[in-house]
């Protein structure tokens, strides 16, 4: 018996990249959808209403005036884009930019629903369709959503357990990384990192027939190549101008691939490094990302027994 796997990861907050990921199951015939973390968008965009019944917005430090149907046009191009909106008033948002809590807490606020709604839209989606949906967190994603992906009928949180998927396969979830330039929410050592992925790897029963589904992927890959940055987050250069790259993946991912060669690792967090790689017998795949653009990324892989049927990279 084949199982047919749907890979992607990093949708960062984009509307579309999400709705395309639950279509994908009907589209690839899926038996199995997997998002791999990165869940979340990484900006705000304050809606103000103005005193003559039109908004303003500040996109890429661009001030645009709009109303009804431009507006709703506007707001599809940014959460298309994995940005959050908020409506508002000047006095409003005067008071909550003064008071960093208080735009946290909007901030937070904005991403939970955003969630809520993908989840509930998971369900509509894939209730009564056989496909099995797991979406679990990311690095980038805070700790107060757990509670909102948490487990429900058509949409399983693997993250920190061994799950068994059909046709006796197992799959490891785990969506920390090794520290990064952006201090993001779930970072911690390498040698963390490599316990808590020991931990889980233990309680796999035959790792012949297992899945890695872990965020960053394996040190000094193919898949692992990120532009370098220096202590300000800025690009360093090399040659005529060029952008410096750099493996920016976890030692201890790439330790324990080699030591348990699983069937498949299923990677993200390191959107310009799309691709496969062979590490012993595992196949490892980082499905990339290009979310701002509206383009989900993925990968399309066939699972026979113990071995890969046959996989291929997707843009849609």
């Amino acid at each position: 018996m084949t199982l047919r796997l749907f890979f992607a990861s990093d949708v960062h907050g984009s509307e579309v990249c999400f709705r395309k990921f639950l279509n994908a199951a009907k589209f690839y015939k899926a038996n199995i959808i997997v998002l791999g973390g990165d869940l979340t968008g990484k900006a705000l965009v304050p809606v103000v209403m103005l005193p003559d019944g039109r908004y303003r917005l500040t996109v890429d430090d661009k001030r645009l005036i709009a109303k009804d149907s431009a507006l709703e046009e506007y707001k599809t191009k940014l959460r298309n884009s994995g940005f959050y909106l908020f409506t508002t008033t000047e006095e409003e948002l005067e008071e909550i930019t003064k008071d960093k809590k208080k735009m946290d807490a909007v901030f937070l606020e904005a991403i939970k629903s955003s969630l809520k709604s993908w989840m509930e839209l998971a369900g509509q989606r894939l209730g009564g369709s056989g496909v099995k949906c797991y979406i679990s967190p990311g690095n980038d994603d805070r700790f107060e959503l757990d509670e909102v992906l948490k487990e429900r009928n058509f949409v399983i949180n693997p993250e920190g357990r061994v799950v068994e998927l059909e046709g006796d396969y197992e799959m490891i979830t785990l969506g920390y990384s090794n520290p990064t330039p952006w201090h993001s929410p779930r970072e911690v050592p390498e040698e963390q990192l490599a316990d808590m992925i020991g931990h889980l790897a233990d309680g796999i029963r035959d790792r012949a027939k297992s899945i890695f589904n872990i965020h960053v992927p394996p040190y000094s890959t193919e898949i692992d190549k990120a532009p370098a940055v220096d202590s300000e987050l800025r690009f360093q250069r090399q040659g005529l101008g060029s952008v410096k790259m750099t493996s920016a993946g976890s030692t201890a991912v790439r330790a324990y691939i080699e030591k348990y060669q699983p069937l498949l690792g299923l990677h993200g967090h390191i959107h310009e490094s799309r691709g496969f790689v062979k590490l012993g017998r595992t196949l490892c795949v980082n499905a990339g990302s290009d979310y701002g653009q509206g383009i989900l990324r993925g990968a399309l892989i066939d699972l026979n027994g113990s071995s890969v049927k046959e996989y291929i990279l997707t843009t849609g």
